[in-house]
């Protein structure tokens, strides 16, 4: 396993068709959305650039032109783009969400445990809207149940994992597939690893989150 990020491939899931968000951003994709001034894709970017990424892959899917005539060539979803990848394990960030977690730290916590992947995690007050994530003693993740029906304070997905080749060859091929309903809560017997942190985290899959972007990027740290 690599000691630092400088030769692991980063894969940012461009995909989602961004319905709660149509009603104010509906001539482009999510990831496209402008926040002071820039788009959001922009502001992964250079949070993969910081913490020394050299190899990035964006996974797109609705209205995907858009997001290559901004920023180049892209693949498609994250099981079709896996012959891309030349690291193992590989970065994988969802585009529609920020977490201002360290990268290298993350990645130290990982390579210390030798994980079969791991799972950054956040605390929130009120996890209602974003589900949560369970986990045993030893820090594997024992539920990952996505937008449950309990509120409450609790760890969530905060958007960033560090996932085995191993573990994504077994992603379904030939459909969509959604990691957070489908994938991970297949995956909990795997050993996931939970990477507990509580950074400032940022959905803008609403039109009050994405609202709220404006703030959450003129903050130092973001």
């Amino acid at each position: 396993m690599a000691h630092d990020l400088s030769t692991v491939t980063a894969a940012i899931l461009a995909g989602g068709l961004g319905t709660r968000l149509r009603s104010i951003v509906a001539d482009r994709p999510k990831v496209l959305a402008g926040i002071r001034g820039r788009p959001f894709l922009s502001y992964l970017l250079d949070q993969i650039d910081a913490a020394g990424v050299k190899s990035v892959t964006v996974c797109t899917g609705y209205m995907g032109e858009q997001v290559r005539s901004a920023f180049g060539d892209t693949y498609g979803n994250l099981r079709l783009a896996l012959p891309l990848f030349e690291s193992d394990p590989v970065l994988v960030l969802n585009g529609d969400s920020f977490c201002d977690l360290d990268l290298k730290e993350f990645w130290h916590f990982h390579r210390i445990l030798e994980a079969v992947g791991s799972l950054a995690l956040t605390e929130m007050d009120d996890t209602r809207r974003y589900g949560r994530v369970l986990m045993h003693t030893d820090g594997t993740i024992s539920l990952f149940a996505e937008k449950i029906n309990t509120s409450g304070p609790g760890w969530i997905n905060a958007g960033i994992y560090l996932l085995s080749q191993r573990l994504l060859l077994s992603i379904p091929e030939g459909r969509p597939v959604s990691l957070e309903q489908e994938v991970f809560p297949s995956w909990t017997d795997q050993g996931l690893s939970g990477y507990c942190h509580t950074s400032r985290f940022l959905d803008i899959g609403t039109p009050e989150s994405y609202g709220a972007a404006e703030q959450f990027f003129s903050l130092p740290g973001s």
